[in-house]
């Protein structure tokens, strides 16, 4: 009985995967046909502009005699603009649709839901993918992961559900929830599930190989992420992860699922993603992209910081009790300022602005308090006299002599074109432009508010004899209003290794943005680590309300490596799971001396060659790569700051650039008591060096090994 029922079985799932087969051949030739109708489009498109273009031109003359012939003229460039604007319109979304259709050629779906609307009516099949496009008949081929109707399927539940569309909240019956194992044109496989701890997919994905760039999760979202992924807009989002929670990638698509629903007015430089290092920033460079969407404006705090600091001035390292910048935003209106608080602004020997010429107009909106508003007023009007100033210069003589005298490679830099002026105020026109171009570093000093001697304002708003970088920006964003207003969201990972003062000065620069913080309270590798209470008082104070989701299911380890590094939890009540099977233990090795430690290390780097994947050698800090490249030489390529990871093998890595990263193996060369003393600090640095580990982790020591590790129980270690 229970042979003929498991032929039963794989009968019915052969006839499912042939007409699932079918389907799909259908879909992809679908595709073909958009693509290509697409190019041609596209190429008609470019051919009917170039020869409409050409006519225009012909048809067109500038060398109107008359009033009437001029405005004719200027009525028929009018038109031609607006017919052009509309080729180029259509070539864009020509140009659109077709990358997506290009997208997802690669899988032109991952999943299927059957939907039963009304019970008198048919269930309603829909295949959910990377993008969404419909055919000619505006028949839906595909449907955008991103969609409203998609939740019903990252819920993982059949059964009766609902979605939310338009404001409204619609009922379904969800019948069916079928996954796909999709190459082009070609189904390996495909698998009905609701438990999300037996996605087939999924565990598929975790148990792939680790390669130098992060790859999407779209097809294997679980239920907690889309929480977070769909979560309605707030002013800020603080969303608590443990190790291998997926936070970057869920970052990511929460990225890619506003670009998506606010797709008429958001445009990826309103978009910031702060990440913790270079190495970051270049291994997630490839995942939206993937999706089919731009990458938002990103940068690291110290890249961010010295774009607004003077030239010069390091970020440090933002150790300054958060306090001290509340309190100067208190003092700022009711602070006097002196002639000495007032900066020259000078250039080839000429004085655009002097301390006596912004004291006077400083005086002049007294009736305003100090703050933005004034330094506005002031700014505005300095502006105004260093225009009217290079106005006055362009009518020299000295500013035509220097015309004349300009170069044939000067002319064509600042105006494109030799000069032949034809009269006196050509002349002066032209001069304008040149002395526009000579002094640009003026007018942008003045619009940077450089005549404020912020050094010496943010000392006596601070209260100090001189103030750290933190306050000096802290200062000037109080003082004259420093922000980037056009950032609407703000990504910000790892933030638990941020201080206090600079959370605050990055909510205060994107003031007007929506904050998404994404972080784990256990992974501070800093003495001086920030808690999510900490983090949740600077957003509420200068942002407004904090909401909060927790991921508490790991997906990187396996079971062995998670309970070790859960072991290490500052709160070992945490119910941290993993939904990999099982791997080896992870393995404490015992060295007895010297020479046996560098046997046993140059044997597992030299195994790691052999294999494919990543081996990462992960020492706390960079003192500590000086010890191991004595040992190991060229054996071990290191990654710094400012490059990429190695397609494969072991590299030796600091735990600062290994933050956010996961590798196939771990090797920790030195667990020893001295490097890893029981702190709470090298608690967490050991929490975070264990879990980049997805297989296996090598932990070696000569003498005594962490007493933190002695405190772990020996069931989780090998």
């Amino acid at each position: 009985m229970a042979i003929q029922d498991s032929k039963s079985a794989r009968a019915a799932h052969e006839e499912v995967m042939a007409a699932e087969q079918a389907h799909l051949s259908a879909v992809y030739g679908d595709l073909v046909r958009m693509r290509d109708a697409l190019v041609r489009k596209l190429a008609a498109i470019d051919a009917d502009a170039a020869a409409d273009k050409g006519v225009m031109a012909e048809e067109m003359t500038l060398n109107a005699t008359s009033f009437d012939e001029a405005l004719e003229t200027y009525a028929a460039i009018n038109a031609a603009n607006r017919v052009i604007e509309g080729y180029n319109i259509a070539a864009e979304t020509a140009a659109a649709k077709l990358a997506d259709v290009e997208l997802l050629l690669r899988q032109p779906y991952f999943a299927k839901v059957v939907l039963c609307y009304q019970a008198d009516e048919e269930p309603r099949e829909l295949y959910i993918g990377a993008a969404g496009v419909a055919d000619e008949n505006f028949k839906r081929l595909v449907v955008d992961w991103r969609s409203p109707v998609a939740e019903v399927y990252y819920n993982q539940a059949n059964g009766r559900t609902s979605y939310q569309a338009n404001g409204r909240t619609i009922e379904v019956d969800l019948e069916l929830r079928r996954q796909f194992d999709i190459e082009r044109d070609v189904l390996r496989a495909c698998f009905d599930t609701t438990v999300a701890i037996e996605d087939p997919l999924l565990l598929a994905s975790l148990s792939a190989e680790r390669s130098s760039h992060m790859k999407a999760i779209t097809t294997t979202i679980q239920r907690e992420q889309n929480t977070v992924i769909r979560h309605a807009d707030v002013p800020t989002l603080l969303v608590s992860g443990v190790a291998g929670s997926g936070k970057t990638s869920v970052l990511l698509q929460r990225i890619a699922y506003l670009f998506y629903t606010h797709r008429d007015d958001l445009v990826p430089d309103q978009v910031h993603l702060i990440t913790p290092n270079p190495v970051f920033t270049s291994y997630i460079q490839n995942v939206l992209p993937e999706m089919g969407e731009r990458n938002p404006h990103t940068c690291t705090w110290d890249e961010l910081a010295r774009t607004l600091l003077p030239a010069g001035m390091s970020p440090g390292k933002g150790e300054v009790d958060v306090e001290r910048l509340y309190r100067m935003d208190d003092r700022v209106s009711t602070l006097r300022l002196t002639h000495a608080d007032y900066a020259e602004i000078r250039a080839d020997k000429v004085r655009f602005v002097t301390p006596n010429q912004v004291d006077s107009l400083m005086r002049r909106f007294d009736r305003v308090p100090l703050g933005p508003r004034r330094v506005t007023l002031v700014r505005e009007e300095l502006l105004k006299r260093f225009d009217q100033r290079l106005k006055r210069m362009a009518a020299s003589e000295s500013a035509a002599d220097d015309l004349e005298a300009l170069s044939i490679e000067e002319q064509l830099r600042i105006f494109h074109e030799t000069l032949h002026p034809q009269s006196e105020a050509e002349v002066c026109d032209l001069a304008l432009r040149m002395l526009r171009d000579r002094y640009a570093g003026v007018r942008a000093a003045l619009e940077r508010d450089e005549w404020l001697r912020i050094d010496r304002i943010a000392a006596r708003l601070a209260e100090t004899s001189g103030a750290a970088p933190v306050e000096w920006l802290y200062a000037k964003m109080a003082l004259t209003g420093l922000s980037e207003p056009d950032a609407r969201y703000v990504m910000i990972d790892e933030v638990q290794d941020y201080t206090a003062a600079q959370l605050a000065c990055m909510a205060k620069y994107f003031r007007r943005a929506r904050f998404m913080l994404l972080g784990d309270e256990n992974q501070a590798i800093q003495d001086t680590a920030i808690t999510f209470d900490q983090v949740r008082a600077v957003f509420e104070r200068l942002c407004g309300a904090v909401s909060r989701c927790d991921l508490m299911i790991s997906y990187r380890s396996t079971p062995q490596i998670t309970a070790l590094f859960a072991r290490l939890a500052r709160d070992e009540s945490m119910q941290i799971q993993s939904v990999h099977p099982d791997g080896p233990a992870p393995a404490l090795v015992a060295c007895d001396d010297a020479r046996a430690y560098r046997m046993r290390l140059m044997h597992l780097i030299e195994e790691a060659h052999e294999r494919t994947g990543l081996t990462a050698v992960i020492v706390p800090w960079k003192a500590h790569l000086k010890g191991l490249r004595e040992v190991c030489g060229d054996a071990l390529p290191l990654v710094e700051d400012r490059d990429s990871l190695p397609e494969s093998g072991p590299f030796a890595i600091t735990l600062k650039l290994a933050k956010g990263l996961e590798f196939d193996q771990v090797i920790l060369p030195d667990v020893s008591d001295a490097v890893y003393p029981a702190t709470d600090a090298s608690r967490r640095r050991l929490y975070t060096a264990i879990s980049r580990a997805t297989h296996q982790v090598w932990m070696l020591y000569v003498g005594e090994a962490s007493a933190l590790l002695s405190e772990v129980e020996k069931a989780t270690l090998a």
